[in-house]
């Protein structure tokens, strides 16, 4: 399933964030706990998802060494764009799961610059051309245990080790600028940040017949100097047949922050994503 979104997260944002999952949980888990044993409408062994995702980022991109963070908005005139996210669910006993989520983040870009900026020790002059290239690829493999299963759905805890296979590089050709001659310059930086992560998921099925369910879940985790990373989904799905779905929803929040820091050459990255999810459910 989709992780990802755009909220400025204040600590005010992350108890409400929570108490409504946790209200939520309170609300599916009873109905669950008192379901009967008849067959589960959820019963699969494969699952694959495939999402489209309209999505509005923002955030700022830091050398390894620099102070000035850049943004990817005003400073280099990112915008909304479209992509898409895959999911793959083995549920290789009736409780257990294994999964594997991928979801690519790539966007480039060419503005003039409003500000002098520096990026990795390079300095990037106002006025100047520059083109700008950002990548923050997810590759997820995950476990997934249901603490509730019954006949109207589940409610579970997963992990998942997320590994972001992330690139930041700009770069400003020679010209000339009021009239003030300046030279080629450009900077670059990769690095993979692996970050696990943890937290409640479920699906309940709102209609008997197993027609029309909702689902979403929870990820996060604080890896204290290092960074961090939230992210919340949540759709509406609608079965088509016992082996396809329609999904559709909102990425309430997906925000990934990795510090910089010059003695490992790391560069700092805020990433911050929100829109809309809809796909396609296979289920065998």
């Amino acid at each position: 399933m989709f992780l990802a979104t755009h909220l400025r997260f204040r600590p005010s944002h992350f108890a409400k964030l929570f108490f409504a999952v946790a209200m939520f949980g309170i609300f599916v888990g009873g109905p669950l706990l008192h379901a009967g044993d008849d067959d589960e409408l959820d019963s699969y062994k494969i699952r694959a998802d495939a999402f489209w995702l309209y999505s509005y980022p923002s955030g700022n991109i830091q050398g390894s060494g620099d102070t000035d963070r850049i943004d990817i908005n005003s400073d280099l005139g990112f915008n909304s764009y479209s992509t898409f996210s895959g999911f793959v669910d083995w549920k290789f006993t009736h409780k257990n799961h294994l999964t594997f989520a991928v979801s690519p983040f790539e966007q480039t870009r060419t503005t003039v610059l409003k500000r002098t900026i520096t990026y990795q020790g390079q300095t990037f002059d106002v006025g100047l051309a520059t083109h700008a290239d950002l990548q923050a690829n997810l590759y997820a493999p995950g476990y997934q245990y249901d603490i509730i299963r019954r006949r109207r759905g589940h409610l579970g805890v997963a992990v998942q080790l997320d590994l972001f296979d992330a690139n930041a590089s700009l770069s400003a050709q020679a010209q000339t600028v009021n009239g003030m001659h300046h030279a080629a310059v450009s900077g670059s930086a990769s690095l993979v940040a692996p970050i696990p992560t943890a937290g409640p998921t479920y699906r309940y099925y709102l209609l008997d017949s197993g027609k029309l369910f909702i689902e979403g879940n929870l990820y996060g985790m604080y890896l204290f100097g290092y960074g961090n990373f939230l992210s919340t989904v949540n759709d509406l799905g609608f079965t088509i047949n016992k082996h396809l779905s329609l999904n559709a929803g909102y990425a309430l929040g997906s925000r990934l922050v990795v510090t910089n820091n010059a003695s490992t050459n790391r560069v700092g990255i805020h990433l911050i994503q929100q829109g809309a999810v809809a796909g396609l459910e296979a289920s065998f």
